[in-house]
């Protein structure tokens, strides 16, 4: 199995862990820390469609790869995004949800506060994370992952 197939596989299986926790376990548990865990599903899931996306693209050498991650953010940003018709907004929230999860992972603390989960950054900086913007991200990982089902099974 090429490197590609398995990202694919992985961001397939994130994506349905995200979408029965979001849609099935969310509802019936109400449990808002649930919202982070569901967050990094879709965060994983991204990312696998986006490796699959350029070991697909360096496969076929129509792209390099790089030992630095920032540097095939680019690649994927500037080459591979217009290929997969990706329009600007959804690059747009793609890289909202790479930023968030950074910021996340580096965040002093997190609290629950009513309906919503408040990360903290070390500048006491906030960013709210709540079901529906969880929805939105999850359109987009499953937007991300049906143009890349497209393209590579051509």
């Amino acid at each position: 199995m090429e490197k590609f197939q398995e990202n694919l596989k992985q961001a397939i299986r994130s994506l349905q862990i995200a979408d029965h926790m979001t849609y099935v376990t969310f509802p019936l548990v109400k449990e808002q820390r649930l919202i982070l865990k569901i967050f990094d599903e879709i965060y994983k899931s991204i990312i696998g469609c986006i490796n699959a996306i350029l070991n697909y693209e360096y496969l076929y050498k129509r792209i390099n790869l790089y030992t630095d991650n920032n540097d095939n953010m680019q690649t994927f940003i500037n080459k591979c995004a217009k290929n997969y018709t990706l329009n600007n907004e959804q690059i747009k929230k793609i890289k909202e949800i790479l930023e968030l999860n950074k910021r996340h992972k580096q965040s002093a603390m997190e609290f629950v506060k009513k309906d919503k989960v408040v990360i903290l950054s070390d500048s006491l900086k906030t960013q709210i994370l709540n079901i529906q913007i969880i929805k939105q991200y999850l359109l987009i990982a499953k937007e991300l992952l049906m143009k890349v089902n497209e393209r590579i099974k051509e």
